[in-house]
């Protein structure tokens, strides 16, 4: 089967600049009602219903009914993948750094959320780091395998076991590939309980803009006893 027109249908959703808007909103994952959307999108509401509409018939979206709201969401992670990468055509001549940035400098830049993971200079400084402690190796594609030291630092440091998680299409850890830093960051199973553990333990939290992601006082610590990163 020809894949041709279906990467058309999706292009052709995806290009629209009130779509696209509304499919940004929804990249951390969240579920939105469609007041929202539109109010993020610039649209009237009846114009919103419409594209709302074509994004859940293109397979883009998902919605959920609560009394009598209705909440759309990405319909899925590769969704938010292919967003992702589809941001890096924004930015031809933009150089990947070695050096974090301060937060607050540019807050979307330095840490979001990228669907359910971490992404921006701290997703990549994060998944190196946990390369270049052998917790982590490069496997097959995007994948990544956790080594037996890495399931063993995951189990002590954060509780999270390695064994409980379910395979995804590229396995529990994959590469994704982040639009600001031109570098991968972590996704995948791994990549999702990381960042709600993340969260849990308070060493992230969430920002004022949509996606942006805070790092604490006790996170940057975490960071820089156990794998050597200097956010500071």
């Amino acid at each position: 089967m020809r894949s041709e027109p279906h990467v058309a249908a999706a292009a052709a959703l995806i290009g629209n600049p009130g779509r696209v808007a509304m499919l940004g909103m929804l990249m951390d994952g969240r579920a939105l009602p469609a007041s929202e959307l539109a109010a993020a999108a610039g649209l009237s509401a009846a114009g919103a219903s419409d594209h709302l509409a074509q994004l859940l018939s293109g397979g883009l979206l998902t919605m959920t009914r609560e009394g009598r709201h209705r909440y759309y969401r990405l319909a899925n992670e590769h969704v938010a993948a292919v967003l992702e990468a589809l941001a890096t055509l924004d930015h031809p001549r933009l150089a990947p750094r070695t050096i974090p940035k301060r937060q607050n400098d540019n807050p979307l830049r330095f840490a979001r959320s990228c669907y359910d993971h971490l992404a921006g200079e701290l997703g990549v400084l994060l998944a190196s780091a946990l390369q270049d402690r052998t917790l982590l190796v490069p496997g097959e594609g995007k994948r990544f395998s956790v080594t037996p030291a890495g399931a063993r630092w995951f189990a002590d440091k954060l509780s999270i076991e390695i064994d409980a998680l379910k395979p995804a299409r590229h396995g529990i850890a994959c590469g994704c590939l982040d639009w600001t830093e031109r570098r991968y960051h972590l996704a995948g199973p791994l990549g999702a309980v990381l960042l709600r553990r993340s969260f849990d333990l308070g060493f992230l939290r969430r920002g004022k803009e949509p996606r942006a992601v805070k790092l604490t006082g006790t996170g940057a610590k975490f960071l820089a006893v156990e794998l050597g990163v200097n956010c500071r």
